[in-house]
């Protein structure tokens, strides 16, 4: 009984995990459909002051990091992070929602891009924050959730270590 009740758990998790996949990486790649077919390549288009959409491709990973490498390379190395990310997130423990939510969106992400780069050859960015001195990486919702997803599970650490201190106290 016990066994089964774990296991409906468990298949629950990884249900639920796959459709917040999924549902964020649809997003993603409707976004950069529509920037791709709609949107100037390297034109600034106001949203609000310091928030522009600005279609640029990007070649490497992270702020154009290892641009030079092959794409299968860039693939492999995308494709290992996700299957990192997946364990971890296997082995965190069920009653974690903030870090579980945190660790699909950093896989969500890594697939948003990864389907960029398998596809295009390339990622697809159209996010700018600047000043009239100052502009920011361009960037996508995909790198948006991976960073998002990443402070939720830092976010969940702090927690669960503040609570482990009260209950010792």
């Amino acid at each position: 009984m016990r066994e089964t009740l774990q296991a409906r758990s468990a298949l629950g998790r990884i249900i639920l995990m796959l459709a917040l996949v999924a549902g964020a990486v649809a997003l993603d790649q409707v976004i950069k459909w529509l920037v791709e077919t709609r949107l100037p390549f390297h034109e600034m288009v106001p949203v609000i002051p310091m928030l522009a959409l600005y279609r640029t491709w990007n070649e490497g990973i992270a702020f154009s990091l290892l641009r030079d490498m092959p794409d299968t390379w860039l693939l492999a190395l995308t494709a290992v992070v996700i299957v990192f990310v997946s364990y971890l997130w296997w082995r965190n423990p069920p009653g974690r929602p903030i870090a579980h939510f945190g660790f699909a969106l950093i896989i969500s992400g890594a697939l948003g891009n990864l389907i960029d780069r398998a596809v295009y050859g390339h990622v697809v960015d159209y996010i700018l924050f600047h000043t009239e001195t100052w502009s920011f990486a361009v960037f996508n919702l995909a790198d948006s959730f991976i960073s998002v997803g990443a402070a939720m599970i830092v976010l969940d650490e702090l927690i669960v270590a503040i609570k482990d201190r009260k209950s010792r106290n």
